[in-house]
């Protein structure tokens, strides 16, 4: 986990995607999340949180979500892509970088983090949580309409920044 000494020496990408932090990310970070100091930029605007509890979390609701897509053939597709990268790329920690999203309005990147963990990341978590319970319907069937939105992002194994030596 990235902290004030450095940024770890062994960092694997799982996905980018463009405009916004989708669902899927959110959900990556949402177990034992904590800011971070960024690996890119200067302002403390990393977010961490358990690796394999994440995962367990967004597998879960794909899921749920997939009960009412059973004969969406892209919706399959991006789910095995999924799957396999979060597989492949096994960590202990997800460190979501959110520099370039929250540079986008003029508020102050800091406290636009701070937000997405007290209060943006729990809800999406608290959500998930309830649909996979079949306890969130309306929330799940409008995941469901809109799957590609919060879902289909870019998976590589490449980060396109450079890390100090």
């Amino acid at each position: 986990m990235p902290n004030e000494a450095g940024i770890p020496q062994q960092i694997r990408c799982i996905s980018e995607h463009n405009w916004d932090i989708p669902l899927a990310h959110k959900l990556m970070v949402g177990r034992g999340t904590t800011m971070v100091p960024s690996m890119i930029w200067n302002p403390p605007i990393g977010i961490a949180a358990d690796y394999a509890e994440g995962a367990a979390l967004l597998r879960d609701l794909l899921y749920a979500v997939g009960k009412g897509l059973e004969d969406d053939v892209e919706f399959a597709e991006c789910v095995a892509k999924t799957a396999a990268h979060l597989e492949k790329q096994q960590a202990k920690y997800f460190v979501l970088e959110t520099g370039e999203i929250v540079s986008m309005t003029d508020d102050d990147p800091a406290e636009s983090v701070r937000q997405l963990v007290s209060k943006h990341i729990p809800d999406a978590v608290a959500n998930a949580e309830a649909a996979i319970a079949g306890r969130n319907d309306d929330w799940l069937a409008a995941v469901r309409a809109d799957w590609q939105k919060h879902f289909a992002s870019f998976y590589s194994d490449a980060l396109y920044f450079s890390f100090p030596g």
